[in-house]
């Protein structure tokens, strides 16, 4: 009977025992369902926040003075740079529609796609999509397990060429391949589509261009186009297209990224800007640096014009967008004909209408934010890309051109030096009596933009420069913060620290001088608590951060 009461209770006592242990699995799976379904709920929170700091505006323009021609050629336009778009992302990104499926709420799918991948480009390139690790530096144009020191001992001559791609081969090793054979499929499209649309060009620059740059994405050698598109004067639209920009290869800066612009040419800004390209040889000269630093000659041809946008594609669409373009990036054309200047005027003025303005709402002494204006934003940013033209292409030390021996702090570097030599142009073509502004404007204006950029994040090489300027700008007095945390500026203060900061960078570029950039960088590029708590006052007053477009052909009427 004990024995058998004893089997009773060894039976309740397992039953029990499993019960319990049974729940206390339940319960843990409903909590680390419940903790998953809360880390998903704040990982979905965490991007609405980041996509509310984008405001959408509409991308048109007047096409009402077009030719039927012309009208009929914009959608081919518009299909070439949906393509350019499509190989911007393979490498950007790599395996997009893989990451893209896996995604379920809006809010991070709209993030991913303005970011052109789940990297923040607002946030130093922050994963926002879990279980994605960070971005490789050196994007999708290098194998991701490829290190520098491998790199350095490839003995290719290609290796570090704009327009190559760098794969492994079946055994590991790698290799360089052009784009046009990389891409030839997408690039033979766009070359036939190139075609189609110089033969309803009415100008006769604009048909000679389109058919060189068809000949370029079929041959990746794109002097001829470049030096083509500098001819151009009189064309209605503007197509600014193929592998053009370095930003995105953050490794060393050698790859062009793909993208397109579709502009509409505003013809009687453009007039007024006409006359400025002509001064650059002479302000060459007076630069605020040494003579051996400013021997070079800016070409005569360089060109300055007004333009409304309607269609952003690949690169220049990722992330916080362009409003100014200064092209081409070859030295060799710009020391030959200068380079083309194109200010995106409806692109400037959305920025400026719905954050420019009321940043300095929120940060500029009260007195002086009737200096913050338009045609002052307008101005800067022209000869901010004027500026590009001007300085050193080539260093006086024989360490080749300033974009190979600065390599990933070029395009910093290089930002840098257009802002504040932008500054200083327009400050000697006022003193000289060309040009026309209320200076304290520009300066006001310009300190504003400032924040502006700083807020596009540690991977922008513009707020890179822009933060480093603003460190520079409060060490030397031009600007000060009050006790209330607005800023104050200094008018003769502004002009000093523009002129010393030229010297510093032009310098640097001049002698290719690789540690002193790194100096520079390590000295200046600090988010100060002051700036934090500036920074944030912008987030929580709701200030957009950027734009994003409404754009296509039936936003254009087409």
């Amino acid at each position: 009977m004990k024995k058998y009461f004893s089997i009773i209770n060894l039976f309740f006592v397992v039953t029990f025992l499993f019960a319990t242990i049974g729940c206390k699995n339940t319960t843990t799976k409903n909590n680390n369902k419940k903790n998953e379904a809360d880390t998903i709920m704040e990982e979905v929170s965490i991007n609405q926040k980041e996509l509310d700091k984008y405001i959408s505006c509409d991308l048109k323009a007047d096409l009402s003075h077009l030719s039927e021609n012309q009208r009929e050629m914009l959608p081919l336009l518009f299909e070439i740079a949906e393509i350019m778009d499509d190989l911007h992302w393979q490498l950007a990104c790599g395996e997009k529609q893989d990451l893209l499926g896996s995604i379920e709420d809006d809010a991070t799918k709209k993030l991913f796609i303005i970011n052109y991948g789940p990297w923040n480009r607002l946030d130093g390139l922050s994963s926002f999509v879990e279980g994605v690790n960070e971005k490789p530096k050196g994007a999708y144009f290098y194998p991701t397990d490829m290190t520098k020191e491998e790199f350095e001992k490839f003995a290719d001559k290609t290796k570090s060429e704009l327009y190559t791609v760098i794969k492994r081969d079946e055994e590991g090793k790698l290799i360089s391949i052009p784009y046009h054979e990389e891409f030839k499929e997408e690039l033979q499209a766009a070359a036939d589509l190139l075609l189609q649309a110089s033969e309803l060009a009415d100008d006769a620059g604009f048909k000679k261009y389109l058919k060189l740059r068809a000949k370029a994405f079929m041959s990746g050698d794109y002097f001829e186009s470049d030096m083509a598109w500098m001819d151009m004067k009189d064309n209605d639209i503007e197509f600014v297209v193929g592998p053009i920009e370095n930003y995105e290869d953050a490794l060393f800066g050698y790859k062009a990224a793909f993208e397109g612009f579709i502009l509409i040419k505003d013809k009687t800004w453009s007039d007024r800007l006409a006359k400025y390209s002509a001064l650059l040889p002479k302000l060459q000269t007076i630069l605020p640096v040494d003579d051996k630093y400013k021997k070079e000659t800016p070409g005569a041809n360089s060109d300055l014009g007004a333009y409304d946008a309607i269609f952003y594609a690949g690169d220049c669409n990722a992330g916080s967008k362009t409003i100014a373009i200064n092209l081409p990036n070859d030295e060799k054309v710009q020391l030959a004909k200068g380079s083309r200047r194109l200010q995106l005027k409806n692109s400037m003025r959305a920025k400026f209408d719905n954050i420019l303005l009321p940043i300095s709402n929120v940060l500029i002494a009260e007195d002086q934010r009737k200096h913050v204006t338009f045609d002052a934003f307008f101005s800067n940013t022209m000869f901010h890309e004027v500026a590009h033209g001007l300085g050193i292409k080539q260093t006086i030390t024989g360490k080749g051109s300033c974009r190979k021996s600065l390599t990933d702090l070029y395009s910093t570097l290089e930002e840098g030096k257009a802002d504040v030599l932008g500054l200083w142009l327009i400050t000697n073509i006022t003193e000289m009596g060309e040009f026309e502004t209320e200076l304290m404007d520009n300066y006001v204006t310009f300190i504003t933009s400032i924040f502006r950029s700083i807020r596009f994040g540690t991977s922008s090489s513009h707020a890179k420069a822009n933060l480093i300027r603003y460190n520079f700008f409060m060490q030397e007095g031009a600007m000060v913060r009050n006790e209330n945390g607005t800023y104050t500026v200094d008018f003769d203060k502004v002009k000093s620290a523009s002129d010393k900061l030229a010297n510093i960078i032009i310098t640097i570029q001049g002698d290719g001088d690789y540690d002193a950039a790194v100096e520079l960088k390590a000295k200046y590029h600090i988010i100060t608590p002051d700036l934090e708590n500036d920074l944030q006052r912008l987030d929580d007053a709701n200030i957009p951060v950027d734009v994003t477009w409404n754009q296509g052909l039936d936003v254009c009427g087409l």
